[in-house]
């Protein structure tokens, strides 16, 4: 039987938790909170591939809106908006943390991944370790704007997934940029993929969801 979700809210808290919550027939006891870049929400067809992909295999899943898409529906979030945003993912953390047993990860697609990374550069023992997919290294056509900053404070092991043809980060780019991490890091290159890894509208890698828990597995040594 395959893993089932369903509308998950938690007005009680600020900021507030709204997403989707994928709950495994066979929990292993393992979180994670998942998250959306700065173009889409938490329904984007990347997103519920993963989640589906993780919990049919035994974990629980937070997929979560970031505060600014909860205010916005469409539309980029605004800078001064990004410490909100990691109040929100280290909510969603605490949320998830109380539904399981066992370690809570945390991941995010580009614009949630970044945030992902900056809340763990402040606080390390948040959770067990990163899933970062199409880290945004610095805007289309302009690789002197590294969003790099935080990444020497950043202890928590982290596993970055990255498309080879990604105009955010091309590999050379990510190779050179995940030096400056101190913490155990891997960097895992998807072939032909941009920055939507294969999900741009209805054009789908079928195989990116195993690749990712796979790799996801191996690394975390689960």
């Amino acid at each position: 039987m395959r893993s089932t979700y369903e509308s998950f809210i938690d007005n009680t808290i600020d900021p507030p938790i709204r997403g989707f919550l994928h709950q495994p027939t066979n929990p292993n006891g393992i979180g994670l909170v998942l998250t959306h870049g700065a173009g889409t929400n938490c329904g984007s067809s990347l997103l519920i591939a993963i989640s589906e992909g993780f919990a049919n295999d035994g974990f629980a899943v937070l997929r979560c809106d970031l505060p600014f898409r909860q205010v916005r529906p469409f539309g980029p979030p605004h800078a001064v908006q990004a410490s909100r945003d990691r109040e929100g993912l280290k909510r969603a953390v605490e949320v998830l943390r109380k539904k399981v047993s066992g370690k809570v990860f945390l991941g995010g697609h580009s614009y949630g991944g970044r945030q992902a990374t900056m809340l763990c550069a402040e606080e390390p023992a948040l959770v067990s370790g990163l899933l970062l997919l199409s880290y945004p290294l610095h805007p289309p056509r302009k690789p002197e704007q590294l969003r790099t900053q935080h990444f020497a404070d950043l202890q928590t092991k982290s596993l970055f997934i990255h498309g080879t043809r990604d105009p955010l980060g091309l590999t050379s780019e990510m190779e050179a940029a995940l030096e400056q991490i101190p913490g155990k890091k891997q960097l895992v290159p998807i072939e032909g993929a941009g920055h939507d890894l294969g999900f741009q509208g209805k054009k789908q890698d079928p195989q990116l969801a195993s690749e990712v828990l796979q790799k996801f597995r191996a690394f975390f040594e689960i």
